[in-house]
């Protein structure tokens, strides 16, 4: 996450600003009704229905004709969340098994398997000793590490190669990354879905995480926004 909070407040959507369309003329796309989009030229937006649903929508945006375009939908996928819906992520407390809400940048991306013909972001290939630090007292806290370092107790991380399809590839989300608040949470990415509701992440398909993977092109400063399209959440930007 960025330093130097900026709240944006959901109106009817997820960071809604301005007018409701009139009765009859097609709304406008959500990036264009977004108070904060990130400043870059691609966004994804992972919206659910309310805080509670475990299901909804990932899309992902191009503005074409530069920073004062228009939003034009590239793709969109079904996407799970946390098993226990969204929460506000200048609040969540690690471990609810909640996804943060929130607009946060995509540091890298990362995989079991290698990156996809025409991927142009960071690739970081997971191997056997390739672990995600979630222990509160290790230095190493919401880190990959390689390997996991001895103050990083093995129960207090996550061993990536254990999740063969969900790690197949995925982005790293800046929840909680830059300056790590300890309880804050760990370890937020999308990535592909499994059997299930995630522990907080986002997750779509196999052939859609690809496809964001190949469209992702880190010189448009892709950001990722996740909220509610039917309540009135908080989000913040950090």
């Amino acid at each position: 996450m960025r330093p130097g909070a900026v709240a944006a407040l959901v109106s009817a959507s997820l960071l809604l600003v301005g007018a409701v369309p009139a009765r009859g003329s097609a709304p406008r796309p959500l990036p264009d009704r977004m108070a904060d989009t990130g400043g870059g030229t691609q966004l994804i937006t992972a919206v659910a229905p309310d805080t509670g649903a475990t299901t909804g929508t990932l899309t992902w945006w191009d503005r074409e004709g530069g920073a004062d375009g228009r939003w034009v939908r590239a793709g969109s996928a079904p996407a799970r969340f946390g098993a226990a819906g969204l929460a506000d992520g200048a609040t969540r407390a690690q471990g609810t098994n909640t996804t943060p809400t929130g607009l946060y940048d995509l540091p890298y991306a990362f995989g079991v398997e290698a990156a996809p013909p025409g991927t142009a972001y960071r690739y970081r290939p997971v191997r056997e000793d390739s672990w995600w630090c979630q222990d509160n007292a290790s230095r190493s806290y919401n880190r990959w590490t390689e390997p996991r370092p001895a103050d990083c107790r093995a129960a207090e991380a996550e061993h990536l190669i254990t999740y063969a399809e969900q790690y197949a590839h995925a982005l790293v989300v800046g929840f909680n990354y830059d300056r790590p608040v300890r309880g804050r949470g760990t370890g937020i990415f999308l990535h592909v879905k499994g059997r299930g509701a995630t522990a907080g992440c986002v997750s779509v398909p196999a052939e859609a995480m690809r496809r964001v993977l190949r469209w992702a092109d880190p010189r448009e400063r892709p950001h990722i926004a996740v909220g509610t399209s039917g309540g009135a959440t908080a989000v913040t930007r950090y």
